[in-house]
């Protein structure tokens, strides 16, 4: 097994705290209401296991159905194991350990989240992916970008729900 790890930084107009509780804290909830791909997302257990459900749709002109894309495969579910959750720092960290995403070549991805203060009361959000890779494949540049894409498509909603919504997670 191998392990290629990227990070990436964004910025926001947006409070740290804010910001976490929308994307980790209550992502159950808000997710599914911003994003429509999202069916719904369940916790199993203890609620350290959570696997985020996609809508099926189906096409008119065709019996079969389809599932929201990534890159050239069709994503039914994703399965994360959350490991911190940190209030206080403004930490998350957790793995996607099931799901169509990581295929026969992947054994996990481990994502290291952090929420600063940056500005005039916004903020910066440092990630840290790793990628765990089964046998010896060795990870594209372009799989890491399709994910890092998906990953900012998110933010970029939840930021816009923020602006447009002020005393949300105030």
């Amino acid at each position: 097994m191998g392990v290629t790890t990227y990070t990436h930084e964004t910025t926001t107009p947006i409070a740290p705290t804010r910001l976490f509780k929308a994307l980790v804290v209550d992502s159950d909830n808000l997710i599914p209401k911003l994003m429509p791909q999202v069916k719904n997302i369940e916790a199993e257990g203890d609620g350290s296991i959570k696997k985020m459900n996609f809508v099926e749709e189906v096409i008119s002109d065709r019996p079969s159905a389809r599932y929201v894309i990534f890159g050239n495969s069709p994503i039914k579910y994703l399965k994360h194991k959350i490991h911190v959750v940190d209030d206080k720092y403004l930490v998350t960290k957790y793995s996607m350990i099931e799901g169509d995403v990581l295929g026969d070549k992947l054994e996990s991805i481990s994502y290291d989240l952090k929420f600063e203060a940056h500005g005039n009361g916004g903020c910066v959000c440092k990630s840290i992916t790793e990628y765990h890779t089964k046998g010896d494949y060795v990870l594209k540049d372009e799989e890491h970008n399709e994910g890092q894409k998906q990953g900012m498509e998110l933010f970029k909603i939840v930021e816009a729900y923020l602006l447009a919504n002020p005393s949300v997670y105030a």
